[in-house]
């Protein structure tokens, strides 16, 4: 990710903030609630792939594709806001995670294998 990246990630969060802010929903945002929120809405996400064969799940029509898409959206905005309630950075967790997963999975050992770093 880049600088614009972070900032975009960084605006959206204050975005988040005040939405909530002004709507009172502050009380409601614990981390337990949103962590919550947020597996709702990933079984939502995931929920829009049921049934689909391996193929038709890269080919959506426009309904699935907006579906999936606010669906990812929902995803993204719940994550964010419970970084912001526990004062993570994400930019920075999501940069230190990339070098850990590097770490983990070296392109060498794994490529084209789908397993865990733990099995091979």
């Amino acid at each position: 990710m880049t600088a614009p990246e972070a900032d975009a990630l960084l605006a959206l969060k204050l975005a988040m903030r005040q939405f909530a802010e002004e709507r009172e929903w502050d009380q409601f945002h614990s981390p337990k609630n949103l962590s919550m929120a947020l597996a709702g809405e990933a079984g939502e996400l995931l929920d829009c792939f049921r049934w689909l064969t391996e193929n038709d799940s890269y080919h959506l029509d426009d309904k699935q594709a907006q579906a999936v898409k606010e669906e990812l959206a929902d995803v993204l905005l719940f994550t964010v806001r419970l970084a912001d309630k526990l004062n993570i950075d994400l930019f920075s967790a999501a940069q230190q995670k990339m070098v850990k997963n590097a770490a983990n999975y070296p392109a060498e050992k794994v490529k084209g294998n789908a397993k865990k770093y733990s099995e091979y």
